[in-house]
């Protein structure tokens, strides 16, 4: 079994068609048939059902179709891997990152590392808590900034980079909104903007509510930075979010006021997948990540 034999069959299985994976190809039909042939020989099985000039994988072949799939990535995966050996310093790294990292971190690091590694290129992906948990697990990505930091998942190697506070975002017209420092409390007869159920920054809101004594009142939801601030802009309600997202400044109509009591906090940090190594560019990045927050504590 050759490695072109199963490019060819994964071509013509996706296609359905001899004459179109052979014009992707850049090959001749007959060397595709005779190629796909000689596997289906070596293998004692038909993968596709023959009829005139259409063709359709068997349920053999579909199955076949799945691990050929997986063996090409594997072989593919392992020739990028080979490459950042050979010049660590021009791979590529598939970065993850939730949205309230996304106006203020990210840019940052990416931007100083860019500066050190001009040759490195990215792949940045933007989901959910759980998303860039399990993408990192299964190996979608190679490593995602996370806040909080998981602290509990056996699958997951975690590094945590700061802690950040949480404060209240109002309407510029709040009553509150000329208030150094409120206490949590102080906003328990207040609508609330927050994320939908399911999102982390939605249980570190509630949780911090009813450490004080209340549930919040719940009147819209946003799935992003910019929808929550929009909404509170327009006055819907009042929203919690952690201190990095206030770094835009680009309306007038919200204030941010510090939270006295309690104090909400989360970890930030960087998570790997704990039953593989990082590759040499990954590495790279990892360590750059790690140094340039810690020399950022250290002139806090």
């Amino acid at each position: 079994m050759e490695y072109r034999q199963i490019r060819y069959f994964i071509e013509v299985a996706e296609r359905e068609h001899v004459t179109a994976a052979a014009e992707h190809l850049h090959v001749a039909q007959s060397a595709i048939s005779f190629q796909i042939s000689k596997l289906e020989e070596e293998l004692g099985i038909n993968l596709f059902e023959r009829k005139g000039r259409n063709i359709k994988l068997t349920q053999i072949g579909k199955t076949f179709l799945k691990y050929a799939k997986r063996s090409i990535k594997a072989i593919d995966d392992a020739k990028v891997k080979i490459d950042e050996y050979l010049d660590p310093e021009s791979g590529t790294i598939k970065i993850g990152y939730p949205t309230s990292l996304a106006n203020h971190l990210l840019p940052t690091v990416i931007s100083a590392f860019k500066v050190k590694y001009p040759n490195i290129s990215y792949h940045l992906r933007q989901g959910s808590y759980a998303f860039l948990i399990d993408a990192v697990k299964n190996g979608e990505i190679d490593l995602a900034f996370l806040g909080p930091v998981p602290s509990n998942d056996i699958e997951i190697k975690s590094h945590i980079l700061f802690s950040e506070s949480f404060s209240a975002v109002v309407p510029s017209s709040h009553r509150l909104a000329q208030n150094k420092v409120i206490t949590l409390k102080d906003l328990r007869n207040d609508f609330f903007v927050l994320f939908p159920e399911g999102y982390v920054l939605h249980k570190i809101a509630i949780d911090a509510c009813k450490q004080v004594g209340f549930e919040p009142k719940i009147l819209a939801e946003g799935e992003d930075m910019d929808a929550i601030k929009g909404l509170v802009s327009a006055e819907i309600g009042v929203s919690l979010l952690p201190d990095g997202t206030f770094f835009d400044r680009s309306t007038a109509r919200t204030v941010q006021i510090p939270i006295d009591r309690p104090k909400v906090t989360r970890t930030v940090g960087i998570i790997t997948p704990k039953d593989r190594d990082l590759g040499p560019t990954e590495e790279v990045f990892y360590e750059f990540v790690k140094d340039f927050f810690s020399r950022l504590e250290k002139y806090k």
